[in-house]
C-alpha cells in the first residue's frame, strides 16, 4: 500500500484509501460530506502562530519547514498520526489531505516526507 498526498479541493483520486485531513483549519467551501474523510487530525497541523508567520510566503518555506519539524518532534498528535498510518497502510492506501494552493510547499508535503522517513516506507 502507498502513502499519498492530495489537495482536498481537487476531485478525489483515491476514495478507497484511508483519508486524513492534516490541516488545523477546516478548508473553506468544503462540506463534511464532500470531503470523504475518515479522520480529521487537526492537531498535527502547524500551530496557529507558525501558520500565520508563514502565510504561504515562499521565501519563508525552508524556515517554515524547519520550525514545523521542530513542532512535530514535540507533538503527541504526530505519534498518533504515525500509528494510524502504520495501521491503515496494512489494509489500503493512506491519503494525507490539505487545503493549501501550493501543491509543492505545504505541511502535507513535509508530513509525507517525514512519515516516509520515520516509517521507512518506499518513495
Amino acid at each position: 500500500m502507498e502513502l499519498k498526498i492530495e489537495r482536498i479541493y481537487t476531485k478525489p483520486v483515491d476514495l478507497n484509501g484511508f483519508r486524513i485531513l492534516v490541516d488545523r483549519l477546516w478548508p473553506r467551501g468544503i462540506s463534511k460530506v464532500n470531503a470523504h474523510l475518515d479522520v480529521w487530525l487537526k492537531e498535527v497541523g502547524p500551530s496557529t502562530e507558525l501558520r500565520k508567520w508563514f502565510g504561504h510566503d515562499l521565501a519563508k518555506y525552508e524556515e517554515f519547514k524547519k520550525r514545523y519539524l521542530q513542532e512535530l518532534a514535540a507533538n503527541p498528535a504526530y505519534e498518533r498520526l504515525k500509528d494510524l498510518v502504520r495501521q491503515q497502510l496494512a489494509k489500503h492506501n493512506v491519503i494525507l489531505l490539505y487545503g493549501a494552493k501550493d501543491e509543492q510547499r505545504n505541511q502535507a508535503v513535509i508530513l509525507h516526507h517525514q512519515l516516509t522517513h520515520d516509517l521507512e516506507l518506499e518513495q
